[in-house]
């Protein structure tokens, strides 16, 4: 005899195998399965429509000009209909794990955008119009297919926190240092062979992430004034980066106990994740005060 969550589990499966085939039928009464009926706008102007199987944008959310956050996290998209920048008042948009290869142009049109997520997509460039989006403030772009640092990033003069780690990226371009509002980096499994030596000139980074590079010498980073935490583990280093005091090292050599450098990598990680999570949580906090995710 079956086990509850053993049912629960099948039931589950097959909902999302019939969301899967009807995500295929453009039909009006399949998309209102997926999506509900979307027919006035919700009361906290939040609207999250993750993990429906959706490959196109339903027309409805479009229509609530009113809209300050749009999920549309872990679906089947790679585009969206230009009548997404009639959402004027748009604050946060979440597009990860998608299947987008390129930026839709109408995420450049949003004018009032502050986060966006793009993490977890088939990633490799973004559009110069992507400068446009002057109040962006966080960029999420880990685990895409990024070789070389998309530079246009290097022109949103408002932003704060960049999320990069998991691409295929060699080096920073010396434009960075544009972004004088910079206050977090993370590079995390990158192709870093050495610390890019533009960093060290942002002298109020407060946050540094290079774990899972090839960096084997690290320079001082006494000088930087507003550095709160730096995580440099598993790299191929043979010291560990010098830091000024009240800064927050994770990784070899770092300042522990006996018994917390014996399970060194996997105390790392979870100081890691619980950093990008505190981030992750104070980033959506400080959009419009409307509901969170």
């Amino acid at each position: 005899m079956w086990s509850t969550s053993a049912v629960s589990d099948t039931v589950r499966t097959m909902g999302n195998a019939m969301r899967g085939i009807i995500a295929f039928i453009p039909s009006e009464r399949c998309q209102r399965f997926l999506v509900g009926d979307l027919k006035e706008m919700p009361l906290d102007r939040t609207l999250d429509l993750s993990g429906r199987q959706l490959r196109r944008l339903p027309a409805a959310p479009c229509a609530f000009n009113e809209l300050v956050k749009l999920y549309l996290s872990d679906n089947n998209l790679s585009s969206l209909p230009a009548e997404l920048q009639g959402l004027r008042k748009l604050q946060l948009l979440a597009l990860d794990f998608n299947c987008f290869e390129e930026l839709p142009a109408a995420v450049c049109q949003l004018p009032q955008l502050s986060i966006l997520y793009l993490g977890n997509n088939r990633l490799y460039h973004l559009p110069r119009e992507l400068k446009e989006l002057k109040e962006l403030s966080t960029l999420w772009l880990e685990t895409n297919c990024f070789t070389v640092f998309p530079k246009v990033v290097c022109e949103l003069s408002n932003l704060k926190t960049l999320h990069l780690g998991y691409n295929q990226i060699r080096s920073l371009p010396k434009e960075l240092i544009q972004l004088e509002e910079l206050r977090s980096i993370w590079l995390a499994g990158n192709q870093l062979a050495e610390f890019p030596p533009v960093l060290l000139e942002m002298h109020l980074l407060a946050v540094i992430d290079v774990d899972r590079n090839r960096i084997r010498q690290f320079p001082s980073l006494s000088h930087m004034q507003g550095l709160k935490l730096v995580i440099y583990d598993h790299n191929p280093c043979v010291n560990a980066p010098a830091v000024g005091e009240g800064v927050r090292r994770v990784g070899r050599w770092a300042d522990s106990s006996d018994d917390e450098q014996e399970d060194d990598g996997s105390k790392a990680t979870n100081e890691n994740t619980a950093e990008v999570t505190e981030v992750h949580h104070e980033e959506e906090q400080n959009t419009s005060g409307q509901g969170t995710k």
